[in-house]
């Protein structure tokens, strides 16, 4: 029988995340994820008197087809999604896959031709039709090792974090937003960092359950060329199978200028994919009072409570700053003693030290008010 836990999920999912309504269609798209979990999530759209359309398939499946890819095979394939893309009024996309590529043996260039080709169109298709949709990635036996939990212990937190009452998040991130839509500079300062740039007049938006589960971030937008500084990454990020440790930056009028990381050749790989990609897309704050530790995985890691997180590559269309680019990838850094500790300051306040808020509109969002 399946945990009541999950069945809540897959309501919210429907209900909650995408708000479905009558006569919506809706993709469930599932990889390595249980059929009594996607058979709930359809039980639920039909539920709302919405139309399900399902594809399902395995890693293992995608490790026999993905390393063989063309440019050719990908634009044909692309050409045969645009269609039920274009239909689309809503998506649900689940993954419980420990590797989307299922092996390494899938080259750079491959990964790279993919997120440029299919993933951007995808996007792009999904932005212009305004189809709603939220990502979650269902738990497996890699990410219990990786955030140091056995499987039963891990597959609590994951549900207790999936379950959490994100109304009550959004609530209290309200408060936030409104300070990021005023302030103008920001200066972070932590072991290794100090770093500067402006968010004057950029829109802030609300992540609290709505397009990713687990969720619990406020993000907004760099001015692009105000970023200057330095900057140290402490938690490592996963890029198509590949890890990255210790990612330093040097910024100068807003571009990566220097970068140093435990596997800096690929990095830098990265950072020359196109002319906006050495650029900032990305700020945001997390505030997720259930997640304290990197696991490798950016929907949990982004959202640990505490810490900070900018992206570089495109912007966010919610947020736009005007740069553009393949890729768009987030890196975190956690601020709470454990990790060094830190201070973000708007417009020469102290908001948040050692990832607690210390002004009163913002500490609701400190992990013993949230929970």
């Amino acid at each position: 029988m399946i945990d009541q836990r999950l069945k809540k999920l897959a309501q919210n999912l429907v209900n909650y995340s995408i708000k479905l309504k009558p006569n919506e269609k809706c993709l469930i798209n599932a990889i390595d994820v249980p059929d009594e979990f996607v058979t709930e999530i359809i039980d639920n759209v039909w539920k709302c008197g919405g139309i399900p359309i399902v594809k399902t398939t395995s890693s293992k499946v995608k490790s026999h087809l993905t390393p063989n890819y063309t440019k050719e095979i990908i634009e044909f394939n692309t050409k045969l999604e645009i269609p039920l893309w274009e239909s689309l009024q809503a998506a649900i996309i689940v993954d419980g896959s420990a590797n989307p590529f299922n092996s390494n043996n899938v080259s750079p260039e491959t990964k790279q031709l993919i997120s440029r080709i299919s993933n951007r169109k995808y996007h792009e298709i999904f932005d212009k039709n305004n189809v709603k949709w939220v990502l979650l990635n269902y738990p497996n036996n890699l990410s219990a090792f990786n955030s140091k939990m056995s499987d039963e212990q891990f597959e609590n937190f994951y549900l207790d974090v999936c379950t959490f009452d994100y109304s009550k998040m959004k609530d209290a991130m309200v408060p936030l937003k409104k300070l990021m839509e005023k302030t103008d500079k920001v200066h972070i300062i932590a072991p290794n960092t100090d770093i500067t740039f402006s968010i004057k007049n950029q829109s802030a938006c609300i992540c609290a359950g709505e397009y990713n589960i687990p969720d619990g971030e406020v993000f907004t937008s760099p001015i692009k060329t105000s970023v200057n500084g330095k900057v140290l990454y402490n938690v490592p990020c996963a890029v198509n199978g590949q890890i990255f440790e210790n990612i330093q930056f040097i910024i100068k009028d807003g571009k990566i200028i220097e970068a140093k990381s435990t596997n800096n050749d690929e990095l830098i790989k990265i950072l020359d994919t196109d002319e906006g990609s050495r650029y900032f897309g990305e700020f945001a704050l997390a505030v997720n009072p259930y997640i304290n530790q990197p696991m490798y995985d950016i929907l949990f890691d982004e959202k640990i409570s505490g810490s900070f997180h900018m992206a570089f590559g495109t912007c966010l269309v919610e947020a736009p700053n005007g740069n553009k680019s393949g890729i768009h990838i987030d890196l975190i850094q956690i601020q709470t003693p454990e990790y060094g500790g830190g201070e973000i300051w708007f417009d020469d306040v102290l908001i948040r030290k050692d990832g607690k808020f210390v002004i009163d509109e913002l500490k609701a969002l400190n992990p013993e008010n949230l929970k």
